[in-house]
């Protein structure tokens, strides 16, 4: 791979950050990894090279916004290792680069959940373009997998009976509404949903609604989880009579 074209010119360069993106990349080939090193950080990027998928795996995911350059090819069974590493880190962008023109090849790549599919000799701007693509995916993931965290973090600190007031206002039920399903006061539902609002960080309904839907809570699964108690308190019971 000739880098003499690209040295000459850039490639939106990136600015240095307290996340600085990593871009990994997966050759046999020890010339080919170390012109794809040059190309990677001649447009601001950092990159981690490996000889092979298995070495790759062994090395831990990075929590910063990432993407895979993986080389393959029909002698190594490049598409084994594609949907291994999907399997491995199904997070991670990937970008497959290889020697030969294979149509079939290429589509069952995208298919698989491929970035870019690149048939060498290629135009360097096009992985750019891909590398580029593939590091913001990464990063809008990284965001939605930290934001998951720290509502479930959130979550687990109501108590039982917030989680379900929770589970009733977010499905559109009024306090006396809440009230009367839990048999207790609408002064206490007050209560319970200031406390349960101030935990969760909802500013407003709305948003108590978005959090609820993110976290799969609903009306349905309060019931079911009330049948689930009830039969094992019922069993419970069962296996205590004399």
């Amino acid at each position: 791979m000739s880098l003499v074209p690209i040295l000459s010119q850039s490639f939106e360069p990136q600015s240095e950050s307290c996340e600085s993106p990593i871009v990994f990349v997966v050759d046999g080939v020890a010339s080919e990894r170390h012109s794809l090193e040059l190309l990677i950080s001649c447009n601001g990027w950092h990159s981690e090279l490996f000889s092979s998928a298995e070495e790759f795996l062994s090395h831990p995911s990075a929590p910063v916004p990432n993407c895979l350059i993986l080389e393959v090819s029909q002698g190594h069974n490049g598409l084994e290792l594609q949907k291994k590493l999907a399997v491995e880190r199904p997070e991670m962008p990937m970008i497959l680069i290889t020697p030969h023109c294979d149509v079939r090849m290429a589509v069952e790549a995208i298919k698989a959940g491929a970035i870019e599919f690149l048939t060498k000799p290629f135009v360097h701007d096009l992985l750019l373009t891909a590398i580029k693509q593939s590091l913001e995916r990464s990063r809008l993931a990284l965001a939605r997998q930290a934001e998951m965290r720290a509502l479930k973090e959130c979550y687990a600190t109501l108590t039982h009976r917030e989680r379900q007031v929770m589970a009733l206002v977010a499905s559109g039920r009024l306090n006396k509404e809440v009230g009367g399903e839990l048999g207790i006061s609408e002064i206490t539902v007050k209560a319970h949903r200031g406390k349960m609002m101030q935990k969760m960080k909802a500013d407003s309904l709305v948003d108590l609604v978005r959090m609820a839907s993110s976290l799969g809570i609903s009306h349905a699964s309060l019931d079911a989880r009330r049948t689930f108690d009830a039969g094992v308190h019922f069993a419970a019971a069962v296996a205590n009579a004399p």
